[in-house]
């Protein structure tokens, strides 16, 4: 693990947006088209208006997400929707978004189209992660009704979650497949966060799913 940290939150979007457009680039020059893969939420907000300003060959890049609740873009938990109004936008507007939800009741009906569409796109050739302040990344909770399969060797590309942490049903990318990125970045903001992780390097990827994916990953934090 590779662990930078930066003055403040400003210069840690500006930098690692940086970073990532250089990942980015370097991948198109090798690659006709190339897997971005990004978390939701708020954190990384500023990171997406950062990039949507920069000129690359955005035609090329299919974005998806680390994970999705399973919620209509109508929702205003929806990270689809959210990544729609924060990075596919600007230059970054002519990227591909790649679904990770679909109209059924249950995320386990959709599963295996879902999952056929991503295959031909890994491995990801950029992957920002999160982390919760319980060790989760993307949606692999511990504690998840489905954790050990999540991280197993040989685990499917995606899987449905379901933990007490998680308001809804969630559907995510699995271990297997986010440690098989060729460039890892894990975005974590403040004093709790840092100290989280610090604890999570000490324990197996049961108890803090976040170790499954830190080995070869660059850790971006700032206060």
């Amino acid at each position: 693990m590779n662990f930078v940290e930066y003055p403040d939150r400003d210069m840690l979007a500006m930098s690692l947006a940086d970073r990532i457009a250089s990942d980015l680039g370097a991948a198109l020059r090798h690659d006709e088209r190339v897997t971005f893969c990004v978390p939701g939420g708020t954190t990384p907000g500023p990171i997406f208006d950062a990039l949507t300003a920069v000129k690359l060959d955005w035609d090329r890049v299919d974005v998806v997400l680390n994970d999705e609740r399973w919620v209509p873009e109508s929702s205003p938990r929806s990270n689809t929707a959210l990544l729609r109004q924060r990075l596919l936008r600007g230059h970054a507007a002519a990227a591909t978004m790649l679904p990770l939800y679909a109209d059924t009741e249950r995320p386990e009906e959709a599963l295996d189209a879902l999952s056929e569409a991503l295959r031909p796109h890994l491995p990801i050739n950029v992957l920002v992660l999160g982390m919760g302040a319980d060790m989760h990344t993307a949606s692999i909770f511990p504690g998840a009704d489905r954790l050990t399969e999540a991280l197993a060797a040989d685990a499917p590309i995606l899987l449905p979650m379901r933990a007490d942490a998680a308001a809804e049903p969630r559907i995510t990318i699995t271990a297997r497949y986010l440690r098989g990125a060729l460039s890892t970045h894990v975005v974590i903001t403040g004093a709790e966060k840092r100290e989280v992780l610090e604890r999570a390097r000490t324990l197996s990827p049961e108890e803090a799913p976040i170790a499954a994916v830190l080995a070869d990953a660059t850790v971006h934090w700032a206060e």
